[in-house]
């Protein structure tokens, strides 16, 4: 077993969260590699790990039986983007906020290294989708969370029409549309007041933003459709945006194929969690906002 082991460079203290981790690989037997992206810190702890373990990352993600994603969700979806190439599964250590998809917290270090020595985990296939422009098959987008369509730098609505399969669908006014897989779920369609779809449901959603139309709701599709948008906007340019890290301007006019990808990304989930226990620790569910805590 080897674990390929990718920080977000960006957090403070993240050497010395490496180091710990290494340190319990060590007592474990567990080999592993980090990414050469960690010696751009300046940070003289560094030299306390051996130089033969550092890899770039097509090196580590190629041989690697795990990824271990330390960061937040968005570090998870960056590393997930990055290792799109690879069936190598992805394990997320959560040292930023929410934590949905990076689902050991960095507390528990123990109990990532437990689950992985003793099996005690699944992999799951998560859904991916990808895009492209309708007569351009070279622009191709990739999105784990979501495809999201909105007006940019346009201070008003723009006009959308959605076709599924060929079929019309509507055409209507809005700040955009959110085109999410059950895993971006619980990101920004759940702030758009989108459905929380569980992982394994094979569905895709499409979310207005802000519509104009307020009878126009999110709408829930099989995954096996495919979706095209038009945009309509008095920008020269259409903004796309893919898991909000990759921002696309295309020229107008443009229509927007989106689908379910071939490939899906392969997520360890311990099997000491369940997704509603995720949910309710999240979410904060069932906690009475109106009794004091203690």
């Amino acid at each position: 077993m080897k674990l390929g082991i990718v920080p977000n460079i960006s957090k403070s203290n993240i050497v010395i969260v490496v180091l710990e981790l290494i340190k319990k690989l060590t007592e474990n037997n567990i080999s592993y590699l980090i990414s050469n992206q960690l010696l751009n810190l300046d940070d003289s702890s560094i030299t306390k790990i051996d130089k033969s373990v550092f890899a770039d990352n097509k090196k580590l993600y190629a041989d690697s039986d795990i990824i271990v994603s330390i960061g937040g969700d968005g570090t998870m979806l960056t590393t997930a983007y990055e290792a799109r190439d690879y069936a190598t599964p992805l394990a997320g250590v959560n040292f930023g906020k929410l934590g949905f998809l990076a689902e050991f917290e960095i507390s528990n270090i123990d109990g990532l290294i437990n689950d992985i020595k003793t099996k005690n985990y699944i992999i799951e296939d998560r859904m991916v989708l990808e895009a492209k422009l309708k007569g351009n098959g070279d622009d191709l987008l990739y999105a784990i969370n979501d495809i999201v369509i909105d007006k940019g730098r346009w201070p008003k609505m723009i006009e959308l029409t959605i076709k599924i399969d060929n079929d019309y669908v509507s055409k209507f006014s809005a700040d955009g549309v959110i085109i999410a897989t059950p895993t971006g779920s619980t990101g920004y369609s759940l702030s758009a007041n989108g459905p929380i779809v569980t992982p394994n449901s094979d569905v895709i959603t499409i979310n207005p933003i802000s519509p104009h139309t307020l009878t126009m709701r999110p709408l829930i599709i099989p995954s096996d459709q495919k979706i095209e948008i038009s945009i309509n906007s008095p920008d020269s340019k259409a903004q796309i945006n893919c898991d909000g890290q990759r921002v696309n301007l295309f020229d107008q006019p443009v229509t927007l194929e989106v689908y379910k990808s071939e490939n899906p990304v392969k997520l360890i989930h311990s099997k000491s969690t369940s997704y509603f226990e995720i949910l309710r620790k999240k979410l904060f569910w069932g906690i009475d906002s109106r009794k004091p805590s203690n």
